[in-house]
């Protein structure tokens, strides 16, 4: 029997291209997609997450059925191109799912035709996004490198990765750039988000290039043949990244003064959340992870093995299983879960108490402002100001409330409990979160007593608790 795919972590390589093609500003992407198909990519998506209404740098061909089923989308590709041409960018045509399944290779038609149109077979049936941007990012140091030898510049760093659909990548890039620019060094280029083709070459000029994500860069920061550093995440990693930038750019006093005047001005807050009364809750928190590489493995790098709390999963969402992730959310019901809106939906399905804070995509999610940051320094301390502040909402619920009575409850009567019903109680209560076990085992019961007390008993019994859980 074949195995059902359940709710797909990441969306294929045409997004990607897309994605990377127009981040650049001199740029015009068609897409040889259909009808309608282009919407969620070119408008929905970025809409939701990276808050930008439309790409106006991108144009589809608007594929029907008769070029799907008979005549090819040669023609309208044709059509496309003579509406572009005086748009002043480099035109990029990308195919899409469907135009790769009718086999439109227009390759060989643009050479003759349009030679000054580049066509970026997108393999959206083969890859997924992160494989086309980093592919994407190949190719167009491929087309637009000039291939001369370098010339370094002293004390430039380029950073490689921002591009649309990149989860918190403004704020995560401005606090990149903060450290970079404490130990002493130069930003050359942000590619591709703040880059012009013109920029592609003179990447290999640059002393340092620094890649944002694990996921996709690697391949054309290897292209250039420069020492790269990876953006890091948590405390330990940014100091190495700080230390190291500053050895590469013989800027080592600068690097140790900067990393000093952190430990007593960005870190500060760590430390005294540290020394307050809610760091006796860090041992205390379960957290679990399912978000792009990147944010997996930096969130339980800082919140499991610096801050001491307990990772119950940290999945890769690219490659991970969400059956199992399902299942894993289910039955562990973490304090906290970091993830994406189908990591929200499992928890609303079994109505967890889990509290969950987005840190990937898909998700409606707007990450714009620049206060918000994960990796470096300041993510370390956005990242346990925000948990320390979930944990104060959390207490709200201990708080004794006089609520008023839902219409039809019976609130008068005495109840006791069967033994299996309370040994039930108690295994049920331990699976919740610890901290907000009490308020959660509190409801369990007041549920349990008044269908007792509907259905005219005196004691609380396993059907009646299965019932209502």
């Amino acid at each position: 029997m074949e195995k059902t795919v359940r709710d797909e972590s990441t969306g294929s390589a045409y997004w990607g291209a897309v994605n990377t093609f127009c981040s650049l500003n001199d740029v015009h992407v068609i897409a040889d997609a259909p009808v309608g198909c282009y919407n969620l990519v070119g408008v929905a998506v970025i809409d939701y997450t990276d808050a930008v209404p439309y790409l106006e740098n991108f144009t589809p061909t608007s594929l029907t059925e008769k070029e799907i089923a008979s005549s090819g989308s040669s023609e309208i590709v044709k059509e496309t191109i003579e509406k572009l041409q005086s748009s002043g960018r480099q035109l990029i045509l990308v195919s899409s799912a469907e135009s790769e399944m009718i086999g439109s290779d227009h390759e060989r038609m643009l050479k003759m035709k349009y030679p000054d149109v580049r066509f970026f077979p997108s393999n959206s049936l083969g890859e997924d996004e992160w494989q086309g941007r980093d592919r994407a990012l190949q190719w167009l140091h491929e087309q637009c490198d000039d291939h001369k030898p370098a010339v370094i510049e002293p004390l430039t760093v380029s950073i490689i990765g921002p591009t649309y659909g990149c989860f918190n990548s403004p704020s995560d890039l401005a606090e990149l750039k903060r450290l970079i620019q404490g130990v002493g060094g130069n930003i050359r280029h942000v590619y591709p988000f703040e880059s012009s083709l013109n920029d592609i070459a003179d990447l290999k000029n640059s002393e340092v290039i620094v890649t944002m994500y694990h996921e996709f860069g690697s391949t054309l920061a290897g292209l250039l043949d420069r020492p790269v550093l990876q953006a890091p995440f948590g405390m330990e990693k940014t100091q190495n990244f700080i230390l190291k930038l500053g050895h590469l750019l013989n800027k080592n006093e600068q690097a140790d003064a900067f990393l000093k005047n952190e430990k007593q001005t960005t870190l500060k807050p760590i430390w005294d959340l540290w020394r307050g009364p809610q760091a006796e809750w860090f041992p205390t928190i379960r957290f679990g992870v399912t978000a792009a590489k990147t944010y997996s493995q930096g969130l339980k790098i800082f919140l499991a093995e610096e801050m001491g709390m307990q990772c119950l999963f940290s999945y890769d969402s690219a490659t991970a299983d969400n059956t199992l992730i399902r299942n894993e959310i289910q039955q562990k019901q973490p304090q906290l879960l970091f993830g994406r809106i189908v990591d929200k939906i499992y928890l609303a399905e079994i109505d967890a108490k889990t509290r969950f804070i987005p840190a990937g995509f898909p998700g409606p999610i707007v990450r714009r402002a620049l206060g918000t940051p994960f990796m470096g320094h300041s993510g370390t301390v956005y990242l346990l100001q925000e948990i320390v502040n979930t944990l104060y909402d959390m207490l709200f619920n201990f708080l004794p409330i006089n609520r008023r009575e839902p219409s039809g409850e019976v609130t008068f009567g005495k109840v006791t409990w069967s033994e299996e019903a309370n040994a039930l109680l108690n295994d049920i209560v331990k699976k919740a979160p610890f901290i907000s076990q009490i308020s959660f085992g509190r409801e369990l019961k007041r549920k349990a007593e008044q269908l007792t007390l509907k259905q005219g008993k005196d004691t609380v019994t396993l059907d009646i608790l299965r019932m209502i859980n």
